[in-house]
């Protein structure tokens, strides 16, 4: 049985499909939920200029606590209490030692397919690289 799950949230369409997805789940396990949002590294940047300005990460930081907000309202307006996280870094690498450290029995993740040609020249996508890394299982709520 699943007693704690961790829900990564964005903020896009397929994020909340998985947060509703996590809802109706839920009802069922009552579980300890966390809810956790990833905002970027402004990698990007770095690699064009050689260094990230501190007031660009914060900004985005900043945004990623307005969607983690939403997200926690989001869950409160469906009767469901959850604990948020923010932290910054590559998703993937950042969902699995939340994970870890939270000692979580499930993962539940948002996915928004892809066209064809899309799905075989993007092959990064969180849910495909969180199921090969991620010491737990996991649910990819698929948007439809």
């Amino acid at each position: 049985m699943y007693r704690k799950v961790l829900l990564a949230y964005d903020g896009s369409e397929s994020g909340r499909t998985a947060l509703l997805e996590c809802c109706d789940i839920n009802n069922f396990l009552h579980a300890e939920l966390h809810l956790l949002a990833v905002a970027p590294l402004m990698a990007g940047l770095y690699l064009t200029e050689g260094f990230v300005p501190e007031t660009l990460q914060e900004e985005e930081n900043r945004r990623y606590q307005g969607i983690l907000e939403q997200g926690l309202r989001m869950l409160s307006e469906r009767g469901f209490k959850a604990e948020g996280h923010l932290v910054t870094g590559e998703p993937v690498d950042e969902i699995c030692r939340m994970a870890g450290e939270l000692g979580v029995d499930l993962i539940v993740v948002g996915h928004r397919k892809h066209a064809f040609f899309m799905s075989r020249w993007w092959k990064g996508s969180v849910g495909g690289s969180l199921i090969e890394e991620a010491p737990c299982s996991v649910l990819v709520a698929i948007a439809r």
